[in-house]
């Protein structure tokens, strides 16, 4: 689906809900109704969740906004924000449309808010990058650094407690659920974070310590504990994790099936 297409459900969905509902009515009034695209409508609803409060000095409501928006009329970086919101409704049974998503899923908004950083980090405004980080983190529940490396396709489910490393790479089309850390090991500068192969699914409460490869298709049980690699369509369960058997598909992020199969 395109930009367009997309804002136009959204729109629908908009309307539908603030004709039965006031409290709605009011709410959308101001965060969908005013804007024409998809990425106006995230930046705003990103900058009034990030900015300075009032009572501070610094990054303010009017001016993230429009940062933001600059970075989200990026066409690359608005593919990513699609592909993001179409794997929420593929993979998620709670996602109905994508109105709620893009409004109050805390996943998608942390992301986005990562992907915005990102942008910042490589465009050498790295004080933006950290402050978004440092409010992400805040006001979401998930603290990814902006020189991680996310691609498109990701969904972060629920989300509270991710934490995402300076040097990690997570590849397209990989579901992350809450608490989930991919972090270091010790006092190793450098690339010392794992690498998420495309497809993976990382199961709630799971560890990924080091410079190790989460290979293709994998699947990463819940609360396991992983210190070494994964060879590409393995399922890892346990602390330490080890192989416990193969996913039933080659793409267990897209299926989401959270059990161990032999």
């Amino acid at each position: 689906m395109k930009s367009l297409e997309i804002w136009s459900e959204m729109k629908d969905e908009a309307s539908t809900f603030g004709k039965s509902d006031t409290d709605a009515s009011v709410f959308l009034n101001a965060y969908i109704e005013p804007f024409e695209t998809l990425g106006s409508a995230l930046s705003f609803k990103l900058s009034k969740d990030l900015a300075c409060d009032e009572n501070q000095e610094g990054f303010s409501q009017d001016y993230l906004f429009q940062e933001l928006n600059k970075t989200f009329a990026d066409e690359e970086i608005l593919s990513g924000v699609i592909k993001d919101l179409l794997a929420v409704k593929k993979r998620d049974p709670a996602a109905t449309g994508f109105l709620m998503t893009l409004l109050f899923s805390k996943g998608f908004l942390a992301l986005q808010s990562h992907r915005a950083a990102s942008n910042f980090m490589i465009s050498k405004k790295t004080f933006m990058a950290f402050y978004l980080q440092s409010q992400s983190s805040k006001n979401y529940g998930v603290d990814i650094h902006p020189s991680a490396s996310i691609g498109n396709g990701v969904m972060l489910d629920h989300a509270t407690g991710i934490v995402i490393g300076e040097t990690s790479v997570v590849e397209d089309d990989v579901s992350i659920f809450q608490d989930v850390t991919l972090g270091g090991t010790g006092k190793i500068t450098g690339d010392r974070h794992p690498k998420v192969r495309k497809g993976v699914l990382i199961s709630a409460g799971a560890k990924i310590i080091g410079n190790v490869e989460i290979g293709e298709g994998a699947k990463v049980a819940a609360g396991s504990v992983v210190l070494e690699d994964v060879k590409m369509n393995t399922t890892v369960a346990g602390v330490p994790a080890i192989a416990v058997g193969k996913p039933a598909t080659d793409s267990p992020a897209k299926t989401v099936d959270h059990s161990i199969k032999d």
